[in-house]
Formats: structure tokens, C-alpha cells, sequence
């Protein structure tokens, strides 16, 4: 073993030529170095030491493991009666869209808009404009949550208080800003409110920007309104007159009621002009037309001061105002609806208050007042009707201002409520009730005419209900009231009742409306959506 050098933990190799050695890799005849491990332990379970168990006693068990059908019927019952999220949480403003014309906005590709004082100016006088025009709150919701939307801005709060808008925009890590405004004054506009209705839905779908809406408001809000002023007023009147012959008045009674309506809408404007309060005018034109009615009467002229007063009142009664109130009540805004609901409760008082004035100034003015609840004739037949509810329904849509090209649709719903309203009252429904049943099929075909013509349910749906409105029923208990002192019960039953078919009528409106939300769906976004594909 001479000349073979030995080292330890490897091996070297010789190198013949120089006599040096060259080391071998380390790995080459390496001894594998064995890491002493722990004593392996038996896994084998050890028996536990149990102490011995006395004579006559049961042994012990071991608890045992709850199966797992227990287990998932714990963890279903505990998803039944646990909401998926907090009770507290934000909800999304956009998701009030849901439902609306408005749905699915098409937002602006810029991002945040960076001048949001703008936006929120516009917002504020489109919601002004709807207010004046006679829209409810869910609509004017709607209508600024969409815009702020479409522009750019997603975290809008919106409170609406009767007659006061208060929008906030407060974005994350930037000071807030409020703006409000209070709306004072109301006018009959029909057309405007349809115009800034589809104004909303252009912006909604992406072809309007901020300028060219501004300049489309401020033309709608400067544009006259469709009908002038005396053709507005010799509608009103006509349609007292064939409102009296619908409920079955003699061939005198409407034009006595055309002469009444007349005289009231001059009073009216004069009065108007004076700064009278509403409530003092709707009292003098109840009491003109009630007090003409008894004259007319003494007169010799055969008709029924009933009927008279019936048809002379009905455009008097806060129809608009009592649909939007229930509404309201109905969306969740209930302050507004509480405001709009002392309002036409006011009207109702001046009314009843106008009515009583006249039956009184008629009694010492000597006019006779027999048999004022007679009701006359009695009605005309159905074809008839129909045709009195076409024309009424065309002089309505005048009065308020509709646009020309909705008199026909809204004619049309007001038939078809009509025809649904004879149906019921065959069927033995009662005088109360088939009012509400047809003011269902009224508000549910009010809001697919609306929407197919770009205008909201409300401008369809009014004009249709009012041959619906028991004006019969309101001035019987006045007169019961008023000239029967001595039987107060039945004159309060008769407003009661007046009342509860007035207010069944309004929320069979919103039914209809609700009712006819999932086929409309898509009708005011249809044309985003095309945008959003291109």
C-alpha cells in the first residue's frame, strides 16, 4: 500500500506523469454518515387504565360524535334565519333605478365627472321642473339618480321633503357638497312633464351630454304650453257638461253645468290674479256652482241640481295630487306623501265648506232645494256612455295640457277602463268597489301607453280615472249635512264613504302601475344597451 496516500472521508488519485494526486469528487467512495435517530416508538394505542367499575353499575360511554345529517341541518337553519348581509349595510343608490324607465344608465367613459357642481345644478332644476308639473317623488328620484349616474357620479344621496329636494354628493376623501331647492308653485303642464321625462331618458342612454341638456331644459321650461289659455277653459267647461250627461243628467243639465264651469274659471283667474289662497278659490267655485244649480231650478229648468253640482265639482277634486300621494306613501317617502295628502284634504274641506255656503245663501235667497238628491233621468245607455268617457277624457288631457299626440291614447285608456268598470258592476261588485277595480286596469294600461309614447304613467293615468269619482256621492252629504242638521251620521258616512272610493281608486292606480313594471322593463333602456355593445 506504499506510494497510495490515504485520506479520510474520501479517496485521492494518483497522478503518474507529476507524482501529485488529484482529489476525487466527494461523492466518490464517500461513506454515508448515519444521523442517529430517536428510539422508534410503538404507534400501536396504549389501553387507557380505567378503574374498576363497582357491581351494579352501568359502565360509562364515550361521548359520541354528532352525525352529519345533524350537522347540515344546523347550518341550513342557521341561512334561513340569517340574512347574507348586515341589516346596516349601504345599498347601492344606482339599485333604486331597478324597475324605472331609467334602468341600467349608460355611463360616461371620461370617469368621474370633474365639475360635479354642474351636474347637481342640472339635477336639481330637471327635479324642480318635474315637481311643478305634477310628478311624484319615485319619479323624480329616479329621474336625478339616473342623471348624477349617467354624468359620472356614483356616491349621490337624494331627500325628498313634500316640496323641497336636497341632493349630497359626497366622494370619498373630498369635502361634500349639498345643494337644495324648494319648489313654490304648481301648474298644469302635461307636456312639459313628458318632455323632461324623455330629456332624463336621452341622457340615461348616452346621446345627450350637460350642455345640450341644460339648453333642452331651459326650452321646455320657456316653451308656452300646447293649448292657449280660453281653449284650456272651454274644455274644463265642456267637459263639466258632458260629465253630467254621463251620470244621467237631462238634456238642460250640461249646458247649465257648461254655463256654471264658465263663470267659475273667470272667478277663478280673477282671483288667481288677487293672490287669493286656493283653498278660498275652490271654496267660491263650489258655492258659484251650487248656488246656479238652485237658481237654474227655481227657474223652471228641468234638471237636477244633483247631477249639476256633481259634474261642476269634479274637476275640483285633487285627483293628481291624491294619485301621487299614494304613490308616495306606498314607495317609502312619507313625508311627501303626508304633505300631498293635507293638501288635498284642504281642497276636499274648501269643497265641502263652498257646497254648505251655497245650499245656505240658496235657502235665504229663497230658493227652493226639493228633492236636490234626485238623481234625474237616470243613465243613458253603455254606447253612449263610452262615447261621453272618449270625449270627457279628450277635454281633460286639454285642460292639463297633454301633449296633442296623447289625447287618443289616454281616450282610449279611459274606454277601456270604462268597459272593464261596466263589466264588474254586472258582475254585482258593488259601487265601491268596481271604482278600484277598474282603476287597476286603468293604471296598468296607463303606464305601457305611457312609456311606448315617452311620457310617465301619471300623464296617462289621471285624465283616464276622473269619470270614475264619485262627485254624486260628495255633494249628497254635503246637502245631508247642510240642510239635514238633524241626521249628522248619515251625511258623515256619505263623505266617509266618498272618500275611502276616492282613495280605493288612487291606490288601484299605483297597483296597476306596479303591476305593469315587469313588461316595461326594458323599454327605457333598450337603446343604452345597444350603445354599450358597439
Amino acid at each position: 500500500m506504499a506510494g497510495r496516500p490515504y485520506q479520510s472521508g474520501g479517496a485521492v488519485q494518483e497522478n503518474k506523469g507529476s507524482g501529485a494526486t488529484k482529489p476525487l469528487p466527494p461523492t466518490v467512495g464517500i461513506l454515508p454518515v448515519v444521523t442517529p435517530q430517536p428510539p422508534r416508538q410503538d404507534r400501536r394505542p396504549v389501553a387507557k387504565q380505567t378503574k374498576p367499575v363497582p357491581a351494579g353499575t352501568a359502565p360509562l360511554q364515550a361521548p359520541r360524535t354528532p352525525p352529519r345529517h345533524n350537522a347540515a341541518a344546523r347550518r341550513m337553519l342557521r341561512r334561513l334565519v340569517q340574512s347574507e348581509a348586515p341589516p346596516t349595510a349601504p345599498m347601492n343608490i344606482v339599485e333604486r333605478l331597478a324597475g324605472s324607465p331609467y334602468a341600467n344608465p349608460m355611463i360616461r367613459a371620461g370617469g368621474v365627472d370633474a365639475s360635479a357642481r354642474q351636474t347637481l345644478d342640472l339635477a336639481l332644476e330637471l327635479a324642480e321642473a318635474m315637481f311643478r308639473y305634477g310628478a311624484g317623488a319615485l319619479e323624480v328620484e329616479a329621474s336625478i339618480i339616473a342623471v348624477t349616474a349617467a354624468f359620472g357620479l356614483r356616491h349621490v344621496e337624494v331627500d325628498i321633503t313634500n316640496q323641497s329636494v336636497v341632493i349630497n354628493y359626497a366622494k370619498p376623501d373630498a369635502v361634500p357638497v349639498t345643494v337644495m331647492r324648494v319648489v313654490r308653485s304648481w301648474t298644469n303642464n302635461y307636456a312639459g312633464l313628458s318632455q323632461v321625462h324623455q330629456l332624463v331618458t336621452d341622457i340615461v342612454r348616452g346621446n345627450v351630454d350637460r350642455t345640450e341638456a341644460r339648453q333642452r331644459l331651459a326650452s321646455v321650461i320657456r316653451r308656452p304650453k300646447p293649448y292657449a289659455r280660453w281653449m284650456a277653459m272651454f274644455a274644463s267647461a265642456v267637459f263639466a257638461g258632458s260629465i253630467v250627461a254621463f251620470i244621467g243628467g237631462s238634456p238642460a243639465a250640461p249646458l247649465v253645468a257648461v254655463l256654471a264651469s264658465l263663470l267659475v274659471e273667470l272667478v277663478s283667474r280673477t282671483l288667481g290674479k288677487w293672490r287669493i289662497p286656493a283653498f278660498f278659490t275652490t271654496a267660491a267655485a263650489s258655492c258659484i256652482v251650487t248656488f246656479l244649480a238652485l237658481a237654474f231650478r227655481q227657474l223652471q229648468v228641468p234638471l237636477s241640481p244633483a247631477i249639476v253640482v256633481a259634474g261642476g265639482i269634479i274637476m275640483l277634486l285633487p285627483t293628481g295630487r291624491l294619485v301621487s300621494a299614494v304613490q308616495d306613501a306606498i314607495n317609502g317617502f312619507p313625508v311627501t306623501a303626508a304633505g300631498r295628502f293635507l293638501s288635498a284634504f284642504l281642497t276636499f274641506g274648501a269643497l265641502v265648506a263652498g257646497i254648505s255656503v251655497g245650499l245656505v245663501a240658496g235657502s235665504l235667497a229663497g230658493l227652493e232645494v226639493p228633492d236636490i238628491l234626485n238623481p234625474g233621468q237616470g243613465g243613458y245607455p253603455a254606447a253612449v256612455q263610452a262615447l261621453l268617457v272618449v270625449l270627457a277624457t279628450a277635454l281633460v288631457c286639454i285642460t292639463e295640457q297633454t301633449r296633442p299626440a296623447m289625447i287618443v291614447p289616454t281616450a282610449l285608456v279611459a274606454l277601456f277602463g270604462f268597459t272593464v268598470y261596466a263589466l264588474v258592476q254586472a258582475g254585482g261588485l258593488g259601487d265601491r268597489l268596481s271604482p278600484a277595480v277598474a282603476a287597476v286596469f286603468i293604471g296598468f294600461a296607463a303606464r305601457l301607453v305611457a312609456l311606448k309614447m315617452g311620457s310617465p304613467q301619471l300623464v296617462v293615468a289621471v285624465p283616464a280615472l276622473l269619470f270614475l269619482l264619485p262627485g254624486l256621492s260628495i255633494f249628497g252629504a254635503m246637502y245631508t249635512l247642510t240642510v239635514q242638521p238633524e241626521d249628522p251620521i248619515t251625511g258623515m258616512f256619505g263623505l266617509f264613504s266618498a272618500l275611502t272610493v276616492i282613495l280605493a281608486m288612487a291606490g288601484g292606480a299605483v297597483l296597476g302601475d306596479n303591476l305593469a313594471r315587469p313588461l316595461t322593463r326594458g323599454w327605457g333602456s333598450n337603446e343604452g344597451r345597444r350603445n354599450r355593445r358597439r
